[in-house]
């Protein structure tokens, strides 16, 4: 059973909380640093609410002010904290983590999903670096072209799919990305049957990863975990020969010691 989501309308959705989150949210890798009338367009404001907004989250510390410039100050972090913190699955997570990337040398990361992205809340990176962008904890990336979205969405039910699929628009990375959706719902619903992800270059090129889901003891979805490599050192059989066995035994370790 989905949890209530309220609609803009309703007499509890509170719209200054809403439109103070999206300011948070417009400033990301490509717009750092932006002046009102940039954030004003990118959030759909007109530059006198993006104004207030933006002053009261300078007030409160969240946002600094330089010269006629924005940006987010270290303080926002605290709110991606308070997330980690009130799970306690992180330290299992990320010694986990740790035990993946020492045991094949390659990056693993766990993610959850958020809308229509899958948002990184914990990572061991490996020593060479796989996309063009830096991956961290707070990284988004679409959901239905890496391998933990796509095993996340195979979570969903059916109806939950459907409304996804229905909302999600899906870009062309490379020239192996899935932009038909009925295409991507048979994918989907093949992970949801074999229990695992294998994302083949859809996002970056070059980029191969393999992801299973991660419960905690109860069975509560805790998130997905991966392993991202380089497709010219990792071929396609090794992820489903050495990394899939290892992901598994990892989920089932979590399993164990997360209650």
């Amino acid at each position: 059973m989905q949890d209530e989501v309220l609609s803009p309308d309703d007499r509890d959705y509170v719209t200054a909380l809403a439109s103070g989150l999206e300011v948070i949210l417009a400033f990301d890798e490509t717009h750092p640093r932006m002046t009102l009338s940039e954030v004003a367009s990118r959030t759909g404001m007109n530059r006198a609410r993006a104004r207030r907004f933006l002053l009261t989250l300078h007030s409160l510390g969240y946002v600094r002010k330089q010269g006629r410039s924005f940006e987010l100050a270290p303080r926002v972090l605290q709110l991606g904290y308070a997330f980690l913190s009130a799970n306690n699955y992180r330290s299992v997570i990320q010694q986990v983590l740790e035990e993946i990337t020492a045991e094949c040398g390659e990056s693993s990361s766990l993610g959850v999903l958020d809308g229509d992205a899958v948002i990184y809340v914990a990572r061991s990176a490996a020593r060479h670096r796989l996309m063009a962008i830096t991956l961290s904890v707070g990284t988004r990336l679409p959901a239905a072209h890496t391998s933990m979205g796509r095993v996340l969405l195979a979570q969903l039910d059916d109806a939950a799919l459907d409304a996804f699929l229905d909302g999600v628009t899906l870009e062309r990375h490379t020239d192996k990305t899935i932009t038909d959706k009925a295409e991507l719902r048979e994918c989907i619903l093949e992970v949801r049957r074999q229990g695992y992800a294998i994302a083949d270059q859809e996002l970056d090129p070059g980029l191969r990863s393999i992801a299973v889901p991660a419960f905690d003891a109860h069975g509560t979805l805790l998130g997905a975990i991966n392993i991202s490599t380089n497709a010219a050192r990792i071929d396609y059989d090794t992820l489903l020969r050495d990394y899939l066995p290892l992901l598994e035994a990892k989920a089932r370790e979590i399993r164990t010691h997360v209650s």
